[in-house]
Order: structure tokens, then C-alpha cells, then sequence
């Protein structure tokens, strides 16, 4: 599926095809906070493999979320970047935090 291309109907599944997994929204989380190296990204998410954290950021830039750098150099040098697209989606990522916050501390004083 080319970018744009058959998007589904209802805005809350496009949202969901294009960010519906927990590690796309980890790596939007470590790119919110500037522009991260594969390695960078790769030991900030614990247990993801260079495989599907390679899959993950193709298909982001695929989308338009990320932007992806390459300088000529050996070793090679890559650098991903949220882009305008991509930081749009720092409300959604504060409204997870804040409800995540509050469903911790809710649920930890019931313990």
C-alpha cells in the first residue's frame, strides 16, 4: 500500500493501520525527543529485534511519519526524524502518557 492509497473509511482504523502497534509508538515516543541512530533506537527498545525494527521504521517512512538520512560514509551513518506528519502525533503520544499515569497510580493504590 502506497502512502494515501486505500486508507480505510473510518479515521480511527487508519490511525490504528498506521500506528497500531506498541512498537511504532516507541519509536514515535524516542523520536519525539530528536533525532535517534538505528542503535540509538535499537537499545532504547528492549526486546525488539533489528529485523522488525527495521520492518517498523521502512514502513513509517513508507507513510510519511519518519524521515530517514543516509550520509556516505564507512561505516554507513543513518539518522531517523520525525517529520511534520510524524510530530503531529506528540498530542496523542501526551494523551497516553497522562492516561497511562493515572491508570497506574489508580490502580497501584488498590493494591
Amino acid at each position: 500500500m502506497s502512502f494515501n492509497e486505500n486508507l480505510p473509511p473510518c479515521p480511527v482504523e487508519t490511525a490504528l493501520m498506521l500506528m497500531g502497534d506498541k512498537w511504532k509508538v516507541l519509536i514515535v515516543r524516542d523520536l519525539l525527543t530528536g533525532t535517534k541512530r538505528f542503535g540509538e533506537l535499537k537499545k532504547s527498545l528492549d526486546g525488539i529485534s533489528q529485523k522488525v525494527l527495521t520492518q517498523h521504521l521502512r514502513a513509517m517512512e513508507k507513510n510519511g511519519l519518519i524521515h530517514r538520512k543516509v550520509y556516505a560514509q564507512v561505516p554507513p551513518k543513518v539518522e531517523y526524524t520525525l517529520t511534520e506528519v510524524g510530530q503531529s502525533l506528540k498530542q496523542v503520544h501526551d494523551a497516553m502518557l497522562a492516561w497511562g499515569s493515572a491508570y497506574k497510580l489508580r490502580h497501584s493504590v488498590k493494591k
